[in-house]
């Protein structure tokens, strides 16, 4: 018979086993801030999440749980505050810095709590959130959190996020600090748990398997027919009042079969955006003096044919060609081949590309020149990796 197995106690408040309780440690603290914070389903129930002793400390403070939040009631509730308009706390363009310049007035603090990853995720597929103004910081001090992995030493637990940013926004920052001590308390004893479990068993290394390169279509029966493609575009900031719908500015394409290149530039409607020059790579002359976008849908009509497959890093390049009134017949998702190649998530396409050979000359003006010219090699190394493998087989 398996022994019976008796439940530790937990503490209904924290949720934590009580020999692991952190209450004694917490201190309330109001505010004028309003603060909503927004966690990914998968934190909810991990018992070194800070997201929970943050509302204990902050009576005043929401905890809202979900994935999709455009109809969210909860959260269109707290935007809808005329008193303390919103903000985000999150990294990104135009972000500005809470430390150094915090609003003159009561805001409502949205605060997104989960792995850097989930948060990223958050942001970038829910509109409502990726419309906010948004605030930041560089954290003045190392994390605290040592039981758990961080991206980058910059990476603050929820809980130190929110201790960094009420003190600059309420103008007391050593009051705030009491949001420390239940979090350290919860490092410790976390860590004294550690040190009294048994060393356990490391597995033997299984002999890796020889993953067999499957190639779509497009690199291997209709080469002839790929053609890479980057798009670049007149993008406003979401804070901007005068945000507007991204348009096409720069597209080019190579088609690797042959080695012909296309590159054109097209005019936005509207005004160009500041951060249009930087991120493109491209001067405000050239672009503002080219044709409008539908000379560069004509012109690449005739570079391409019916029957080709139009290949991009991610979704976002041909997304704008389609938004901005293009059209593409079939499509290619390097990005993905790459990760489902390498059986893991990847970076960017110019870390995989250095990762591949020598860094190639661009093929185009501007950043795009330079991603068209990773892609390109990507492909040329996966289809000689794939030769290579069917002659030894």
């Amino acid at each position: 018979m398996t022994p019976e197995v008796t439940p530790r106690p937990v503490c209904a408040r924290c949720r934590r086993a009580k020999a692991v309780c952190y209450c004694s440690k917490l201190t309330e603290l109001q505010t004028k801030t309003r603060v909503v914070i927004l966690q990914h389903p998968r934190e909810r129930d991990k018992a070194i999440g800070t997201a929970r002793m943050a509302t204990l400390c902050l009576p005043s403070s929401e905890l809202l749980v979900g994935v999709r939040w455009g109809e969210h009631p909860g959260l269109a509730k707290a935007l809808s505050d005329p008193t303390r308009p919103p903000a985000l706390l999150f990294p990104g363009p135009g972000a500005r810095d809470v430390l150094a310049d915090p609003p003159s007035s009561p805001i409502t603090l949205i605060v997104v709590d989960g792995t850097w990853s989930q948060a990223k995720n958050l942001v970038r597929d829910n509109p409502v959130l990726k419309s906010l103004p948004r605030y930041a910081f560089a954290a003045p001090e190392p994390s605290e959190y040592r039981i758990r992995k961080e991206p980058s030493i910059e990476v603050v637990s929820t809980i130190e996020a929110l201790m960094h940013a009420l003190g600059a926004l309420e103008g007391d920052p050593a009051r705030f600090r009491a949001l420390l001590e239940p979090f350290r308390a919860m490092v410790d004893a976390q860590l004294e748990c550690q040190a009294l479990r048994p060393e356990r068993r490391q597995r033997q290394p299984r002999p890796m398997r020889e993953r067999v390169m499957k190639l779509p279509p497009g690199l291997t029966t209709r080469f002839d027919d790929l053609v890479c493609v980057v798009g670049e575009a007149n993008a406003w900031p979401y804070h901007s009042n005068k945000h507007a719908p991204d348009e096409l500015v720069h597209w080019v394409a190579i088609r690797p079969s042959t080695g012909e290149v296309f590159e054109q530039l097209a005019a936005p409607r509207g005004a160009l955006s500041p951060n249009t020059q930087f991120h493109t790579g491209l001067a405000e002359e050239d672009i503002t003096a080219a044709d409008r976008v539908d000379a560069l849908f004509e012109a690449f009509a005739k570079f391409t044919r019916p029957t080709d497959i139009i290949a991009s890093w991610g979704h976002y390049s041909p997304n704008l060609f389609v938004e901005c009134g293009g059209r593409i017949p079939e499509r290619l998702d390097l990005r993905a081949l790459a990760q489902q190649l390498a059986n893991k998530r990847l970076g960017t396409l110019e870390a995989v590309a250095e990762a591949v050979g020598p860094k190639p000359p661009p093929l185009t003006k501007g950043r795009a020149g330079r991603r068209l010219a990773g892609i390109a090699l990507l492909v040329a190394h996966w289809r000689a990796e794939a030769t290579r493998a069917a002659a030894e087989s």
